[in-house]
């Protein structure tokens, strides 16, 4: 039985790379980012005026002239004027800086009357104020972004800004989510005592979208071999990525792994030492699918999806990888058994800006309600039993970092 970090490793080693696609930059948001944008010219390209107000040449202030007659008006996009010697030009923020100016009064600092600017006695003015110098952010060619980035809204802006109307991004996977299970019924039909509703697919296909990959779709289908081997051969030659839900341990019903031999599907293993989603299952198939086979218990197929599928689909799709994050418990937790344990928390704060990750109970691995409110989960490293308040721990975000 692998470790949680073994099963991971095994995982990503297996994982194919998904090829480039072209996308416009509008749509760009939330797909890994497969080529450099380098900055189209320097930024800002010209000197830039950052204040309404007068642009005068600082030499002449400095010889005691505090009245210029006003030369012009030059409007933000308007081409840069040239600066006649004793003359101040009005100036408006984003305004490219004239010729022979070096210096910008703000507006709230000078009188205007008789076609003149007075500046305001005692003003202290100095050299290159209230000018954003050209090149200051970064010169032309610099690299702005790089390969792997998670393209965020404030990146669209970036991309706009270097003169592209899109970009290459990894390729969404097609991805088939299956359910199984005999006692589970669609939200809206009807359904009898001895039965539950199905939950985990519509939530693993939303923890997906949240981080990017949408083409999902979902499927039921109840624990009988023959219909299971068919229905799960059709998926597995439409999907890039196969994730299913129950079926995947001990039982007399578990058909789930067996079917997958029998599909073609190789075995990378089968279970790992953790609570929850010890029975955890992973194969690729014959023509390089990633089958994820998930404990059915529905807090089981949450972490398992976020701890093991979501960094595989990360991996394949080239997405840089981030440091780990780290959180101290807010409570003294207790888990007894020889198993890293993956434990549903809530974030807090501390006065210091200590992250703090306060422990949620759980009654059972199907008690998926209590997950609500939570911010992830803490990984509790096996081989002891008590973690005090205030032990540095491992912190699985559901989505962000």
């Amino acid at each position: 039985m692998l470790t949680p970090d073994e099963a991971r490793a095994a995982i990503l080693e297996a994982m194919p790379e998904y090829p480039v696609a072209p996308v416009d930059s509008i749509v760009a948001t939330g797909r890994i980012l497969r080529q450099s944008v380098c900055a189209e010219r320097d930024q800002p390209p010209f000197d830039r005026v950052m204040m309404d107000g007068i642009a005068i040449a600082h030499a002449e202030f400095a010889a005691g002239t505090r009245v210029f007659p006003i030369q012009a008006t030059q409007a933000a996009g308007d081409p840069a004027g040239t600066l006649a010697p004793g003359k101040c030009i009005e100036i408006m923020t984003g305004a490219s800086l004239p010729d022979h100016a070096d210096c910008i009064v703000p507006v709230e600092r000078i009188t205007v009357a008789g076609g003149a600017a007075t500046i305001e006695a005692g003003y202290a003015a100095k050299a290159r104020q209230f000018i954003h110098p050209r090149a200051s952010d970064h010169p032309a060619g610099t690299t702005l972004l790089a390969p792997g980035k998670r393209i965020a809204p404030a990146d669209v802006a970036i991309i706009a800004s270097c003169g592209l109307t899109g970009v290459d991004v990894s390729s969404t996977p097609v991805i088939r989510i299956i359910a199984t299970g005999n006692e589970l019924v669609a939200p809206g039909k009807p359904i009898a005592p001895h039965q539950i509703r199905l939950s985990n697919g519509p939530a693993i296909q939303a923890m997906l979208t949240q981080h990017g990959y949408s083409d999902c779709q979902q499927d039921h289908l109840p624990d009988e071999p023959s219909s299971l081997q068919a229905s799960i051969g059709a998926h597995l030659e439409a999907a890039d990525v196969l994730i299913l839900s129950g079926g995947v341990s001990m039982g007399k019903a578990d058909y789930v792994p067996a079917v997958l031999a029998e599909l073609g599907v190789k075995a990378v293993f089968h279970k790992i030492s953790q609570r929850p989603g010890k029975p955890m299952w992973f194969g690729m198939g014959p023509s390089g699918q990633a089958v994820f086979a998930l404990p059915g218990n529905p807090v089981s197929a949450l972490v398992c999806c976020r701890q093991y599928v979501v960094p595989a689909l990360d991996s394949a799709s080239r997405a840089a990888t981030t440091p780990p994050e780290f959180a101290s418990l807010a409570q003294d937790i207790v888990f007894e058994p020889e198993l890293t344990c993956f434990h549903p928390v809530r974030l807090l704060s501390s006065a210091a800006g200590q992250v703090l990750a306060m422990p949620v109970k759980t009654n059972t691995s199907g008690d998926f309600t209590a997950l609500s409110g939570t911010d992830g989960y803490v990984e509790l490293a096996a081989g002891q039993s008590r973690f005090p308040a205030g032990t540095g721990v491992f912190l699985h975000r559901w989505f962000g970092h």
